[in-house]
């Protein structure tokens, strides 16, 4: 042993060494309790987002049986899920917070399901179809369970979108699942604000527009041609419904039936699982506003359905309207036309 080794000396070559090592091993371990850190308040921070309501407990058994499913050998070897789904995606125009008031949602007296989609995916989940139900549908309204208790009577010639108002998601879906025959395996809604915070995120989107649009109500003035979105104009464009067309919920079904398009366009180009940040931008934008069945409440239930909806692309789904005719009883409503409409809804079945 050296003098200088023996009293403690480290300024010579091996003892600097030594010394900046473990100032290394110290910086590395405190990076990776740092990012250990920094995952777990993520991972909290997206799953304490979402909004969740248990419509299996509040609906029981009186609902349209599950979908059969006989996994092929691929798909009992893979460790994603593979059946097929029927989820039904809600657009409200809720009217609590700043955000959505600014975008139109309005007061803070309720809200409305703006929009209607009941998505089926395909088993295997490489198409998907894409169904829009117009929300001035004249519908029969089942009675539906209150969260405060009791339930809503039976309505006739009821307004589709009246559901949600009356009786929230629960009522959503049962109704949806009363007029298509088809069990919703999930729920997802989103808010105004949600949806332009999601298009912000994957940095706007492009959609081509196949007439003007000059619409006073949602504020968007557009020539026909292409155009590159931000979640604002977005967001107006899947609202418009006076400046084209008819003005009738037909016309706006059309334009947010591209927008979903564009959406699986634009995030078929992006490799977000090589940008942490641009994936947690994302993934905040989208939890922020979400509200989902219980089924969906976490980041790793969202996370592994959207592992196994990697194979899907716009080229892959379909997007159709469910075939309606005008209301008898009203000429500004309609109804489902049948046959076409039962055909459809038992094709997802």
């Amino acid at each position: 042993m050296t003098r200088h080794e023996e009293h403690g000396d480290t300024g010579g070559p091996v003892g600097r060494r030594r010394g900046a090592l473990r100032i290394a091993g110290f910086a590395l371990a405190g990076a990776l309790v740092l990012a250990a850190a920094t995952t777990t308040w993520a991972y909290w921070h997206l799953s304490d987002n979402i909004t969740s309501v248990d419509i299996n407990t509040a609906l029981g058994d009186d609902r349209p049986a599950r979908a059969m499913v006989t996994p092929s050998a691929a798909a009992a070897a893979s460790p994603l899920p593979s059946g097929s789904l029927n989820i039904l995606v809600l657009g409200s125009d809720s009217r609590s917070g700043k955000a959505n008031k600014a975008l139109g949602g309005g007061d803070s007296g309720g809200a409305r399901s703006d929009t209607a989609m009941v998505v089926h995916i395909d088993g295997g989940r490489t198409k998907a179809t894409v169904v829009s139900i117009p929300r001035d549908t004249l519908v029969t309204r089942p009675s539906c369970p209150l969260p405060s208790g009791g339930s809503t009577a039976v309505t006739h010639g009821a307004m589709f979108n009246s559901a949600y108002a009356v009786g929230g998601p629960v009522c959503a879906v049962k109704t949806v699942e009363s007029l298509t025959h088809v069990r919703m395996d999930h729920y997802v809604e989103i808010d105004f604000a949600g949806f332009a915070k999601l298009v912000d995120a994957l940095g706007g989107v492009d959609v081509t527009t196949d007439q003007d649009i000059d619409d006073d109500k949602s504020h968007l003035r557009l020539d026909a041609g292409d155009h590159h979105l931000d979640g604002t104009r977005a967001l107006a464009l899947a609202r418009t419904r006076h400046g084209i067309g008819d003005g009738s919920d037909l016309g706006r079904i059309g334009l947010q039936q591209k927008l979903v398009k564009a959406l699986l366009e634009r995030m078929a180009t992006m490799d977000l699982l090589t940008d942490p940040a641009g994936l947690y931008q994302v993934a905040d934008a989208v939890t922020a506003s979400l509200t989902t069945d219980t089924g969906l409440d976490s980041l790793n239930e969202l996370m592994s359905l959207g592992r196994s909806l990697r194979g899907l692309t716009a080229d892959r789904t379909r997007t159709v309207m469910m075939p309606v005719v005008t209301a008898p009883s009203d000429p500004n409503r309609v109804v489902a036309e049948e046959p076409a409409a039962g055909e459809l809804w038992a094709s997802l079945r």
